[in-house]
This record gives structure tokens, C-alpha cells and sequence, in this order.
């Protein structure tokens, strides 16, 4: 079986989780601390990031989030993740780069910092400006959230894509952090709503950050 190395708030490796169980792709979860520099992890994984997955009994390891799912998209069955014709795949790809990189950058990645990092790790207070800032990015990323979703019925296409995956693994980071006032944006608030209520989904809300909570509302499918 499939070894996932993660730690619980890190976007990118809820992504492949999600991906993995909507596969039906088996898979146990091993804590890794990228900040700790393990020799071991090192070794496997010279980028020192997570996720990275391995296989003892095939001696295969994958690195990269987007790797990862490529991966599976290619050599897993349905359902497909980045399906439809080349232009539509393609949409979907820029929704995924979109999110792992403006999304991160703007709002996961900062909040990260400020509310994990300085606190668990630096022992030091956050920066609130920084916070406000992130906060208010993603408020711009919602209301493109809600621009797709009057368009199309998932934020991909037509059909729950990767772009839909990779979206609320970012957002359900910055959710758990408390940097998401969804205020003013019904469409992305109903979207994260049945994102919530995957079965897919189900572990990542029921996982907890040591030395940090989650605001109640963060667990609630309906919410």
C-alpha cells in the first residue's frame, strides 16, 4: 500500500488525499514534518516537501502534488479528474495551477506562516497586517470562486474535476485557520458545502493540527 507522507494543514497533500479517495486508491498516512530535515525523508525526497508518496514493496516514491495526481489520473480508473477534450483539460489544469500557486501565495501560504509556522515551530507571534492582507486576498479569490460557479456547475466544467479538488484543499486550510469570512459569497459557500460532504472529505475535517483548533463551523457539512 500506497505511504503518505504529510503533514495535516498542508494544501498540498490534502489535494492527493482527496484525489486518492475519490479513486478508490489505498493509501496510510504517515506524520512528516517537512521543517524537521529527516535524513530519511531527505533522502527519498531532496526537495524536502510534501506530499510524497511511497511504495516500499514496488520501491517507487512520487514527489510533487501535481505529479502525484497525473500519476494516478493516468494509471487509476475512473472517475477522471481532468476529463473532457484538450481544451478542457486544459481549463482544468490552469484552475489547479491557479490554486496551487496565486491561492497559496495570496492567502493558504501566508496563514500558514502566521498561524502555524510563528506559532508551532518560530514561537512567535503573527504578523496582523499580514493576516488582514490574506484575508482580504481571498476574498477576491471567492468572488472568482463565484464568477466560475454562475457559469458552469463545478468550477472546472461541467462535471467535479481536479480544479474542484485542488480548490478545496486550499480553502479548507485557510477555513481551519479562520481566514475565510464567507460573507457575500452564497455560490462558494454552497459549493464547499458538497465539497464538505464527500466522503473523501470526511477525514481531513475530523483531523486536528497539534496546538491548533479549528473554528467550530469547520467540521459542519452543512456550514
Amino acid at each position: 500500500m500506497w505511504q503518505l507522507y504529510q503533514f495535516p494543514l498542508c494544501p498540498f497533500s490534502r489535494k492527493v488525499r482527496l484525489l486518492m479517495s475519490e479513486k478508490g486508491v489505498g493509501y496510510e498516512l504517515w506524520r512528516e514534518n517537512p521543517w524537521e530535515g529527516r535524513d530519511e525523508f531527505l533522502g527519498r525526497n531532496p526537495a524536502g516537501r510534501v506530499p510524497m508518496l511511497h511504495d516500499p514493496e514496488k520501491k517507487l516514491t512520487l514527489c510533487d502534488s501535481r505529479a502525484i495526481c497525473e500519476y494516478f489520473e493516468e494509471t487509476s480508473e475512473k472517475p477522471q479528474m481532468i476529463p473532457g477534450n484538450a481544451s478542457a483539460r486544459a481549463e482544468v489544469r490552469r484552475l489547479v495551477a491557479l490554486f496551487d500557486e496565486n491561492f497559496y501565495e495570496d492567502v493558504s501560504g501566508p496563514l500558514l506562516l502566521e498561524k502555524m509556522k510563528k506559532r508551532v515551530i518560530l514561537r512567535q507571534p503573527p504578523d496582523s497586517r499580514a493576516l488582514r492582507q490574506a484575508m482580504k486576498l481571498a476574498h477576491e479569490h471567492l468572488y472568482y470562486i463565484d464568477y466560475l460557479l454562475d457559469r458552469r456547475p463545478w468550477i472546472g466544467g461541467a462535471t467535479m474535476s481536479l480544479a474542484d479538488i485542488a480548490a478545496a484543499a486550499h480553502v479548507s486550510v485557510a477555513d481551519y485557520l479562520g481566514g475565510i469570512d464567507w460573507a457575500g459569497h452564497d455560490q462558494s459557500r454552497s459549493w464547499y458545502a458538497v465539497m464538505k460532504s464527500r466522503p473523501s472529505f470526511r477525514p481531513l475535517l475530523a483531523e486536528r493540527q497539534d496546538g491548533i483548533q479549528p473554528p467550530e463551523h469547520y467540521g459542519d457539512v452543512d456550514g
